[in-house]
């Protein structure tokens, strides 16, 4: 969708990890950090505690030399642990399973509000929400298709189009942010620009144009994120998940281990990955390089071979083979292309997130699904209501991304997640602030 989504829905995180082990003291930021690295900014709003005292945007690093980007692993056991013991220990409380949506009008919510915006390749994207007794409530969101990383792969930079159309959508963001009186945001941005030689410059024209302090976020970041926004929909009584999540400019691939988590101490979703690793592909990229409206099979079968080779260096990739022979192992699966799919698959009449969201797929009706757009003329996807014209030339590379991983590791089940980064970001932030642990009580629940 172009335009605006808004949306009043209830996520409960009682269930699962809870966030009894947020182990954050209140005040501080939280999301993940690279070792070391400051804090952010508790508001990236004009004037908060996100800009500069002297009111100026922050200095842009020089332009970087491009080079052939590969996928990015992760670290061997000994590193990772070396930054944990440095990092806030953050991704808390999965959201329930099944979110209920509830009408109100804006007068009726009291806050404190929070925000997560999260600025990919392809999309912008907002939430607004306060929170409640075991969980927050969703008070207003936006979502607009923006294409930053338009002509990235062609030249290595961020288009002036594509940065204009974001500036855009971001002025949108600002002003329901300001309207709400938002008191405490994340914002991120991801894959566009990590890759672009001129990432960080549009990074310090957005705060000078908006008032938005944007910071990129790593790749190891970005997925472990997923998994925190995801975290509830995932079986637990299964040995192990795939989450995967088809983006724009990249794609992340986690593998949860479960089975080395049975009777132990309970952890948090995130302490469990045992490997992770970041494609450089998504649906803008790989579609800029073999096409999007019209393919053929062969063009079609090219893209899953690209994909593929990647796939084929995961770490532990045999260990993983052999959990999801086992038949112990299910996939969970947030981003467009899996949740078009689900709604191709339900026969929606036009997108509903309630519908989609925690949806189950078995591993023969997600290939039945992908080989049925795979071979769907460019015309007949725009006109399909669960896909459109601004995702007709995208959707192709998507299923492409997933019958790659598919191919690596035929799991019998796929769980759907209409849900990501920015419900990853609210739970970290409201963990920091300890709205759970403290026992608080929703001023809003009169009007659940």
């Amino acid at each position: 969708m172009a335009g605006p989504v808004r949306s009043i829905e209830e996520l409960d995180l009682s269930t699962g990890d809870g966030p009894q082990d947020a182990g954050l003291s209140a005040g501080h930021a939280s999301g993940p950090m690279a070792a070391g690295t400051p804090l952010p900014p508790s508001n990236g709003l004009p004037g908060g505690a996100g800009s500069r005292s002297d009111g100026k945007a922050p200095k842009a690093r020089k332009g970087r030399r491009r080079r052939r980007r590969g996928p990015v692993f992760a670290r061997t056991a000994e590193a990772s642990a070396a930054s944990a013991a440095q990092e806030p220990d953050s991704f808390v409380a999965p959201i329930a399973s099944s979110p209920s949506r509830r009408a109100a009008h804006h007068a009726d919510v009291a806050g404190p509000f929070y925000g997560a915006l999260d600025l990919g390749t392809n999309n912008c994207r907002l939430l607004v929400a306060v929170p409640r007794e075991h969980g927050f409530r969703v008070v207003d969101a936006f979502s607009r298709i923006v294409r930053l990383g338009e002509g990235i792969g062609a030249n290595g930079r961020l288009g002036e189009a594509a940065m204009a159309r974001a500036i855009e959508a971001l002025k949108v963001c600002r002003d329901k942010l300001a309207e709400r009186n938002v008191v405490r945001t994340r914002m991120i941005a991801t894959e566009a620009c990590r890759a672009a030689e001129n990432g960080e410059v549009f990074i310090a024209r957005v705060q000078e144009e908006t008032g938005l302090a944007l910071e990129i976020v790593s790749q190891e970041n970005e997925a472990r994120l997923a998994v925190a926004g995801c975290a509830s929909l995932v079986d637990t009584s299964a040995s192990g998940v795939i989450l995967f999540d088809i983006g724009g400019g990249s794609s992340e691939l986690v593998w949860i281990d479960l089975a080395r988590a049975r009777g132990g101490r309970r952890r948090r979703m995130a302490d469990r990955i045992r490997s992770w690793m970041s494609l450089p592909v998504g649906v803008v990229n790989l579609s800029e390089r073999h096409g999007g409206r019209h393919l053929t099979p062969q063009q079609f079968g090219a893209m899953v071979d690209e994909v593929a080779a990647m796939v084929a260096t995961f770490p532990e990739g045999a260990a993983l083979d052999a959990a999801v022979a086992a038949g112990g192992v299910h996939m969970l699966g947030t981003s467009g292309t899996v949740t078009t799919l689900a709604g191709i698959h339900l026969k929606l009449p036009r997108y509903d997130r309630r519908r989609v969201d925690g949806t189950w797929l078995t591993g023969t009706r997600v290939a039945d699904l992908v080989a049925d757009v795979s071979t769907m003329g460019y015309e007949a996807r725009v006109a399909n209501p669960c896909i459109g014209r601004e995702r007709a030339d995208l959707v192709l590379a998507g299923c492409a991304v997933l019958e790659a991983i598919r191919r690596r590791w035929p799991c019998e089940r796929l769980r759907v997640a209409d849900r990501g980064l920015r419900e990853g970001l609210l739970v970290e932030l409201m963990a920091a602030d300890g709205v759970w642990r403290s026992g608080r009580r929703s001023t809003d629940k009169a009007h659940g």
